[in-house]
């Protein structure tokens, strides 16, 4: 792929062929919002190319602002002053660096030599840092150019990996003999003291090394975070698509990339990675590095004790074998796959050597849930000051970081969490300390007060309890602490408790500030709690599958720590303690944003469809507190729809049909759509449509359950049949597992159509709005030929949930002049953003043809219009009648089709 590079503005783009104007548009405003230190708010449809924008505009920023920097250490080096922007020079103490003006005061009546001495010390500990810096970078630079090109260094590794195999060989042969002599001859029991005369497993210096250098997080001394760009996406699949875009860029061989994910995608220790869930991997992985070290701490802690069979190290685990991995990570760009199998070649852990590879990288890729939630940013080494972060396929990052932080336990995880506990105090009560019982009590009494809150025994069996109160009951934090008659408890005191828990409960130094309570409540399942657990199905990339109830009592008691205004503890009491459950809703998710935006030199946050972007002005950033000077909005719509889409607006025909056939107004209100005569209707447009529109027909329902509704009245009425006359008819599963399998069957049905002729032309397809064929799925070409939107897919507005969410807002944000209250527009806005969603599953390349359909009189209301892309607003055309519309829909599908119309 040739590179051609751009120039905008004075700014050379590298690019992989020559950009669409609205690319280099792009590319341009991208590199200014990084330069300025914005929140950029970026829209670009799919087919406008945004991922390549992405990487070439963001990483033309990186190369010029790492030479501007290399230039100014190097000037300062020489001659001691740093030139400003304005050409004149000041001493370094008075750089950016070291956060100075000349007008920073100095304490008062503080003599002129003090200033003086404190002045020079500055300056001379400022070039001390850069020379130090320049060692490290040119350490980088050598160790990584030596991997590239030294054949001898692959070699030198290969030999000491086979040299550590066979040392492992021969220590399980040692251990065979051992076990075989015990076999034969029972060993006899030592008598007092005699402990202390048998040798200890013997560790050599290397393996010590290894112990201090990773398990004490001890940073190596090597390596700082040079100024990196953090992507992040939704799901891997999304992540691995980026980083092939990455490796076909003119950045491809030079960029310095790390792939980040969970254990649970880079595990290759097979007696680990196939445990049943996310979190038993996590438990695993954890004891095993715990149990590498806790011999010699044992040992040194009570000397007399016997000492106990030890479970399994990782053989992945190995110091030297994982800074070897960092680098090879570095060499080239790879992705999870690669990263994988580099990790098997060298025997190193991947989940751990890409994590050691993020100071030096230059651009880290992850799912946005480990960076959106502070103590997994922290867990994996993630240091976001002066960094950018770049936020892809951003358009329901409200709802992720809510949902990230919101947590919920039902009756009868609380009554099991509360019977492992009380297990564990039985059995260990007395080995513990006075204070540490205490902690152990005080976490038996909130579950018990959990369950009474709820209406429940904690004594009885949780399913046989009937509760005499049902229904639904919200109440603030603070309400709710009382109510329990919890609120005299710190529970920040229970997190810190289980940090300084002995040896086996420390945590780790990838878990965060308050894992050691997830340790801690590890430690109590019993051996016999490996229940079967679903496999985890494609979908939010890094989310964990808990395995214990324990672990959901922990998110709710973390949960419970936030700041009383900003959520809600939503009481659901059923027919039975085990179905209801307490649960956690966030109402501000700003509050855990804003440290994202506070920290970051910039944030870009990027879809193909962000509108309406009032919900990320409002609700996440004025509320995160960043000022509305500092946010940019950049979007490829009109006024440039015809100069700077690349998709050509002739070939695209959005409709907004307002009446049926009959003369039906279309209205799907909850009260109305139910009707026959409102699915009859729907059912006749649908059969007046698959005339004339060729290939594949996606038709979006507002939910599941009216979907099949409205199917079983197709089916009973006849008009099912009159459908598959001309389009074979499928409807999504609702099932993970099995979207595929259908997607292949309407994929195949569709070509089979076109080749052979017919009556029927192709397929329908029967979707839900929010559903798996919603989001992340592309009906380019012939599968998408017409998009259809049956009704507005409102959320339920009687949900307790919605309603708190919508006063909340009524309450924190200014009403704008003419504007609806902020509680009514989000309900518009949650709304138009599914709506947007589903109809941008089509037109996906700059050739391609669709038309989009919206069937509801609703939908011409300039409010609502308003909501839609910006890249099909302005070509909206409302049809009162449908003989109008099906006119237009007839000529559009026939001159694409190359028919006379």
């Amino acid at each position: 792929m040739a590179n051609k590079t751009q120039e905008v503005g004075g700014i050379h783009f590298p690019f992989p062929f020559t950009p669409y104007s609205i690319q280099k548009d792009f590319m341009a405003e991208l590199y200014q919002v990084l330069e300025a230190g914005k929140i950029g708010i970026f829209e670009s449809p799919t087919g406008t190319g945004k991922s390549l924008s992405l990487i070439c505009g963001a990483l033309s920023w990186l190369r010029d602002f790492e030479q501007k920097k290399h230039q100014e250490e190097a000037r300062l080096l020489e001659t001691g002053t740093i030139l400003l922007s304005d050409g004149t020079e000041q001493p370094p103490s008075l750089s950016s660096s070291c956060k100075e003006t000349p007008d920073t005061p100095r304490p008062a009546g503080e003599p002129d030599w003090v200033t003086q001495f404190v002045q020079k010390k500055e300056e001379r500990d400022l070039v001390d840092r850069l020379k130090e810096e320049q060692v490290r970078r040119k350490k980088r630079e050598e160790r990584l150019q030596q991997i590239r090109h030294n054949a001898q260094l692959k070699y030198a590794t290969r030999r000491a990996r086979q040299e550590e195999e066979e040392m492992e060989r021969l220590l399980r042969l040692s251990r065979e003999m051992v076990a075989a002599g015990a076999e034969a001859e029972p060993r006899e029991q030592l008598a007092c003291g005699e402990e202390e005369l048998v040798l200890a497993e013997y560790e050599s210096d290397e393996e010590k090394g290894a112990a201090s250098g990773v398990d004490e997080d001890e940073a190596d001394p090597e390596e700082e975070h040079v100024t990196k760009i953090y992507y992040c996406s939704r799901t891997h699949s999304q992540l691995a698509q980026f980083v092939h875009e990455v490796q076909r860029s003119p950045f491809g061989k030079d960029t310095r990339l790390v792939s980040l994910g969970s254990r649970q995608n880079l595990c290759i220790n097979e007696d680990v990675k196939t445990l049943s869930s996310a979190q038993l991997i996590n438990d695993r992985c954890m004891e095993m590095q715990r149990s590498k070290h806790e011999k010699n701490r044992a040992e040194e802690e009570k000397p007399k004790r016997r000492r106990q069979e030890h479970r399994a190290a990782c053989p992945f685990y190995s110091y030297e074998q994982l800074h070897l991995l960092r680098d090879q990570v570095l060499v080239g760009v790879k992705d999870i796959e690669q990263l994988v199998a580099l990790g098997k070649e060298a025997r190193a852990c991947p989940y751990y050597g890409s994590r050691f590879a993020i100071p030096a990288a230059q651009l880290v890729v992850l799912p946005y849930q480990m960076l959106l939630h502070a103590a997994t940013r922290q867990a994996a080494g993630i240091r976001l000051q002066g960094q950018v972060v770049l936020i892809d396929e951003a358009h329901n990052l409200i709802d992720t970081i809510t949902s990230i932080h919101s947590a919920e336990v039902s009756g009868a995880q609380l009554c099991q969490a509360h019977s492992q506990l009380l297990q564990y105090m039985e059995r260990y009560g007395k080995r513990l300390k006075a204070k540490n019982l205490m902690y152990v009590k005080q976490i038996l009494y909130l579950l018990e007060k959990f369950v009474t809150v709820l209406g429940g025994n904690i004594k009885q069996n949780p399913n046989t309890q009937s509760l005499s109160q049902t229904g639904t009951e919200l109440k603030t934090i603070n309400d709710f602490l009382f109510e329990s008659q919890i609120d005299n408890i710190n529970l920040f005191k229970l997190f810190g408790f289980t940090e300084r828990y002995g040896t086996v409960l420390a945590a780790s130094r990838e878990q965060p500030r308050l894992a050691g309570f997830q340790h801690f409540l590890q430690s109590l399942q019993p051996a016999v709690t490996k229940t079967p657990v679903t496999p985890v199905e494609e979908g939010e990339a890094g989310v964990p599958r808990l395995a214990s109830p324990l672990m959901h009592i922990e998110s709710f008691l973390a949960a419970l720590t936030t700041a009383n205004q900003d959520g809600r503890v939503i009481l659901s009491r059923q027919g039975s303690l085990s179905q209801s459950s307490l649960k956690f809703l966030l109402l501000n998710p700003a509050v855990h944003f804003a440290q994202v935006v506070k920290e970051c030199r910039a944030v870009v946050i990027a879809g193909g469809t962000m509108q309406p972007v009032s919900d990320f002005r409002e609700q996440l950033l004025a509320c995160a507190g960043v000022e509305a000077e500092r946010v940019v909005e950049f979007s490829c719509g009109p006024p440039r729809v015809s100069a700077g889409h690349v998709i050509p607006p002739e070939n695209i025909l959005p409709l907004v049909i307002c009446s049926g056939p009959s003369s039906q107004q279309l209205e799907f209100t909850y009260q109305k759509r139910e009707l026959p005569q409102m699915m009859d209707e729907t059912g006749r447009i649908l059969c007046n449509l698959c005339t004339v529109v060729p290939g594949g027909v996606v038709c979006f329902f507002p939910s599941y359950e009216y979907q099949r509704q409205v199917y079983a009245h197709w089916d009973k009425s006849g008009l099912l049949a009159r459908l598959a006359v001309r389009k074979k008819i499928f409807q999504e599963p609702k099932r993970a597992n099995q979207v595929e399998q259908v997607l292949m069957e309407y994929s195949r049905c569709i070509k089979c159509c076109g080749q052979a002729g017919g009556t029927v032309t192709g397929a329908l397809l029967l979707s839900v709005v929010g559903g798996k064929m919603s989001e992340g799925i592309n009906f380019s070409d012939n599968l998408g030929r017409c998009v259809v939107m049956v009704g507005m897919p409102y959320p339920n507005i009687k949900s307790p949930e919605l309603q708190e969410k919508m006063a909340y807002l009524d309450q924190t944000l200014p009403r704008g002049p003419g504007q609806p209250p902020p509680g009514k527009a989000l309900v518009e806005n949650l709304c138009m953003k599914a709506v947007n969603q589903s109809i941008g599953r089509a037109i996906r390349h700059q050739k391609d043809f669709a038309s989009i359909v919206l069937l509801d009189q609703r939908y011409a209301r300039p409010s609502i219009l308003g909501k839609l892309p910006a890249w099909i607003r302005d070509r909206v055309e409302v049809k009162a009648t449908f003989g109008l519309a099906f006119a237009a829909m007839r000529k559009f599908h026939r001159e694409k089709s190359g028919l006379p119309s």
